[in-house]
Order: C-alpha cells, then sequence, then structure tokens
C-alpha cells in the first residue's frame, strides 16, 4: 500500500506547492504592475483555474499524510508525515479564511466601476501576504514528506 501512497502523497504535495509558488513568483508581483482593470479581469481568469485545482491537491495530500502517519510503523516517518499533514491543512485554512474570500471579493468587482473607496479596499496586499504564508506552509510540508520519504528508503 505505501507503494502506491508515497508517490501520490508526492505527486498532490509537490503540484499543490508548485501551484502555490507560481503564485507567490509570478501572479502576486503581476498584480502590482497591472492597471487595476486588467489585474480584476486576470485575478479573476487565474482564480476560476487555481481554485478547483489547488484544494484537491491539499486534500489528497492531508489525507495520504494521515494514512501513512497512522500506518507506518517508522517512528521518524510518522512524525515526519504528521507534521506534514498538520502544515498542510494549516494552509487549507489560510486559503479558506484568508485568500477566498478576497477572491470572491474580487469576482464581484466591475473594473469599470471600482468601489470609491477602492484604495481603503484594495485587497492585493492582503492575498498575497496570505499567499505567501500558505505557499510556505506547503512548501514546508513538501520537505517534510521528501524527508519522510527519505526515512524509508
Amino acid at each position: 500500500m505505501i507503494h502506491v501512497l508515497l508517490p501520490l502523497l508526492l505527486l498532490a504535495n509537490g503540484m499543490a506547492a508548485g501551484g502555490l509558488m507560481i503564485a507567490l513568483l509570478g501572479g502576486a508581483p503581476l498584480q502590482f504592475v497591472l492597471p487595476v482593470d486588467s489585474y480584476i479581469v486576470v485575478q479573476k481568469f487565474l482564480t476560476t483555474r487555481f481554485d478547483p485545482f489547488m484544494p484537491i491537491c491539499l486534500i489528497i495530500t492531508i489525507l495520504m499524510d494521515g494514512t501513512l502517519a497512522a500506518t507506518t510503523q517508522v517512528s521518524p516517518y510518522r512524525w515526519l508525515a504528521g507534521l506534514a499533514g498538520l502544515l498542510t491543512a494549516c494552509a487549507i485554512s489560510v486559503s479558506l479564511t484568508k485568500n477566498f474570500p478576497i477572491n470572491k471579493f474580487v469576482r464581484k468587482l466591475d473594473p469599470e466601476n471600482l468601489p470609491a473607496n477602492w484604495s481603503e479596499v484594495d485587497p492585493r496586499v492582503r492575498w498575497r501576504n496570505w499567499n505567501a504564508v500558505r505557499t510556505t506552509l506547503t512548501v514546508t510540508a513538501l520537505l517534510l514528506n521528501v524527508i519522510a520519504v527519505g526515512t524509508l528508503i
């Protein structure tokens, strides 16, 4: 069973970490150089692609880490997988409570009719900062999972 679950775990965790790194290194900086109306259009486009993809990868990571931590007898692996699963759960929590509400807010915006208080409600800095948090959590989980696999080899 472990020979099936480990590759699935590393694939899901790696794809989640990669997707978040793309957003951190590309998407977040891009949103600050685009005119506001273009930022809104691009953000709406990207979130409809990443929102269904990222939660699936993160949930698979948690399920695989939890299953492997609960069923593997190797002590270092159990702790590393358990911690990686916990970090991934924290990343999902940040996504659900911070980034997703911002994405939802932006999806409702009309780029041609911005709120009068745009400078006060502009979510780009908050989104970037919370994205950095969830990226750090997910990449750290991947690092722990890679180290954990090394303890089994």
